[in-house]
């Protein structure tokens, strides 16, 4: 009885931070709503101004939890970019934190508020983040033949004509890696063999298009392409390649470590022709195989789990997020502590849900 208390209060470690992430989240879209409105008749780069610094207080309470709640060691090899940049990122796709780990680099450039996605479409229904991730700066987009290359141009053109920071953030493979899904691997390997593409093992395949038309449209406001490679290693792994964890698993504190190489390409190394970045593309995958195979099945102890070169352990100061917590956490207290607020509370998530939707179905 004992062993099974110890563990169920040991799998309740994410209660903690998914109460906090998710019960702040009407505050956070009542501060925006209003922000919102009193901006109607501003410059739209007032709007956006403080629209990313809002977001930035959000994210930065979900590093609090990500990085400063679970003690993750965060070890950085390769490029280490310092200043905010425009930049396209490109990373290999294992979990769904990986949409935290691009806040994670993002912070130690005081870019955080910049940070904008691609995402695949369905996620816009998710409540109240689904129509506000949209009105920050991401892009839905569908995958293959449904792939509306013309919006997502017309909505990159608009942030581009604003001046709007970008840190936008693709994943070219367009779904995750598990080792586990043997018929995602093959169906992806398949398809790189019929175009006569080297085979790849521990990514897959990337697609071209979302990150053909991001470069395409921002190419003369861009600094730089940054190319990810992430890592989770587990506690129990061994060195072996398992399946990445889920957020929920790594609240759980199941992933001491991360490892994350960057490269910083400059623009003009990048082809522009969408044949000749194809192949480009690929060969970025490439270099990512054969890193992440010499992390798993280096025959050297020494070259095992591990990127090449010097690893830098950054940590991320309790300073640059626990205010964020603080505030967001104090606000929605004071808020439930009131009927008013409360009734305000839970309209907020119905009607604001219901909004958003309507929203994103009206205006994609």
């Amino acid at each position: 009885m004992l062993l099974s208390l110890v563990l169920h209060t040991y799998s309740m470690r994410y209660l903690l931070p998914s109460v906090v992430l998710l019960g702040t989240a009407p505050t956070y879209v009542l501060a925006w709503g209003v922000w919102r409105l009193l901006s109607a008749f501003l410059p739209s780069r007032f709007y956006q101004a403080l629209d990313d610094r809002l977001y930035c207080v959000y994210q930065s309470m979900v590093l609090f939890f990500f990085e400063n709640y679970t003690g993750v060691q965060i070890l950085l090899y390769g490029d280490l970019p310092k200043n905010k940049e425009n930049i396209i990122y490109i990373a290999n796709h294992r979990s769904t934190v990986d949409w935290i780990v691009a806040d994670i680099l993002a912070i130690r450039q005081n870019a955080l508020g910049h940070v904008r996605y691609v995402l695949k479409d369905g996620l816009k229904w998710l409540p109240l983040y689904g129509c506000y991730f949209s009105q920050h700066g991401g892009i839905y987009v569908k995958r293959s033949a449904k792939f509306n290359e013309k919006e997502m141009r017309n909505k990159l053109q608009s942030y581009v004509n604003a001046g709007t920071p970008m840190y936008l953030v693709i994943f070219p493979e367009g779904t995750r890696y598990n080792p586990e899904q043997t018929k995602v691997i093959s169906s992806s390997q398949a398809f790189a063999a019929q175009r006569g593409l080297p085979v790849l093992k521990y990514v897959l395949t990337p697609r071209i298009k979302a990150t053909h038309v991001a470069f395409d449209c921002m190419k003369k406001y861009l600094d730089a392409i940054y190319d990810v490679t992430v890592v989770y290693e587990g506690k129990d792994d061994g060195g072996q390649q398992r399946e990445a964890p889920t957020m929920t698993e790594f609240l759980c504190k199941e992933s001491p470590k991360i490892h994350i190489h960057i490269d910083r390409i400059d623009k003009k190394d990048v082809p522009e022709e969408q044949e000749h970045m194809r192949r480009w593309l690929h060969e970025r995958f490439e270099i990512k195989d054969k890193m992440l195979i010499e992390f798993y099945e280096s025959p050297d102890p020494e070259r095992r789990n591990r990127f090449p070169g010097k690893s830098v352990h950054s940590k991320l100061s309790i300073k640059k997020t626990l205010p964020s917590m603080l505030v967001l956490s104090g606000l929605t207290t004071g808020m439930l502590m009131t009927e008013a607020g409360r009734k305000l509370y839970v309209n907020t998530w119905i009607y604001g849900t219901l909004l958003g939707c309507l929203w994103v179905t009206i205006k994609p």
